[in-house]
């Protein structure tokens, strides 16, 4: 299995003040079409996705354990976990998301910040360079994204 280079410091770091720029305008959370919004947040789960299967392929056993690598997917995650949810406004129904995220927006909403706790624990945990503790927290993470898929996602 072949990965590919993990970005550097210096560019998550502008990653992470671009999107800090981009989230402060009010224009951030409005998409000229509901298309737009779908392909957002489906995009912003697949880097997730891509991200937080490197590390379970450490979890797994079938690649290395190699600290550093870890900590950037785990930070890239965490810095990621809260922008899909602005495009699941009004409007923008479609794509693989049921339509009970509209109808019990309290479930979805509860959800998506178990999740996000969760990703900050998972991102804790691979910060401190705990293999122990990102397999706990990495287990824990990926309850909640299954949970939320359960209820809110089509098969």
């Amino acid at each position: 299995m072949s990965l590919k280079p993990l970005p550097t410091t210096a560019s998550l770091s502008i990653l992470a003040a671009s999107l800090a720029l981009i989230t402060a305008s009010p224009a951030f959370a409005q998409f000229q079409k509901a298309e737009d919004a779908i392909k957002y947040r489906q995009s912003t789960f697949s880097v997730m996705a891509t991200h937080f299967s490197r590390i379970g392929a450490v979890v797994k056993g079938e690649v290395p354990y190699n600290k550093e690598d870890v900590a950037k997917n785990a930070a890239i995650i965490a810095t990621l976990s809260s922008l899909p949810w602005q495009a699941f406004g009004p409007g923008t129904e479609g794509g693989k998301a049921q339509p009970a995220i509209w109808t019990e927006a309290a479930k979805f909403k509860a959800g998506s910040e178990k999740m996000q706790t969760a990703v900050a624990e998972l991102n804790q945990a691979a910060q401190s360079g705990n293999l122990e503790s990102i397999k706990k927290a990495f287990s824990a993470t990926g309850q909640t994204c299954k949970a939320c898929h359960d209820d809110f996602r089509k098969k």
